[in-house]
């Protein structure tokens, strides 16, 4: 099964993703993390998407996507969780990765940014901030079955 997991920085993809590996197995792969598996973009790409639609009906892939140009990238029956955080707490959390320091370039990016990925279609939605993890696996492990 593929399960995208859908966000702007710092809303909570990575903490899901890690709850569904330690639920249902399987290798996470973040952002463009799939570059790793050819010399040139272009076939990496090729490789990823091949992996991808394997991974549909085969091995369970969590891919973490923060970048609208990823989307291109999941395949029919990819499962898509979009994960929401409210802006508040998405800076705060960027800060806190920065040492507690949001410079006002990287705070106006998080604005900008902020809500881009609302109106893409999706499976389920995740609170980021307050949502339930174990109640999304089974949910996700209900779906499965």
């Amino acid at each position: 099964m593929v399960i995208a997991i859908i966000g702007e920085n710092c809303s909570g993809k990575s903490t899901l993703a890690e709850a569904i590996k330690a639920r249902f197995g399987g290798e996470v792969v973040t952002g463009k993390d799939y570059l790793r598996m050819a010399k040139s973009e272009s076939m990496a790409k090729l490789l990823f998407r091949k992996k991808l639609e394997q991974a549909v009906a085969g091995e369970n892939l969590i891919y973490v996507i923060a970048e609208r140009e990823q989307l291109a990238l999941l395949p029919e029956g990819a499962v898509r969780i979009l994960v929401q955080a409210d802006l508040d707490t998405i800076k705060a959390r960027f800060a806190a990765r920065m040492r507690g320091n949001l410079p006002a370039p990287v705070a106006a990016m998080l604005e900008r940014n902020h809500g881009m990925f609302d109106q893409i279609p999706h499976d389920f939605m995740f609170d980021g901030v307050s949502g339930d993890a174990g109640t999304l696996c089974d949910t996700l492990a209900d779906g499965a079955n």
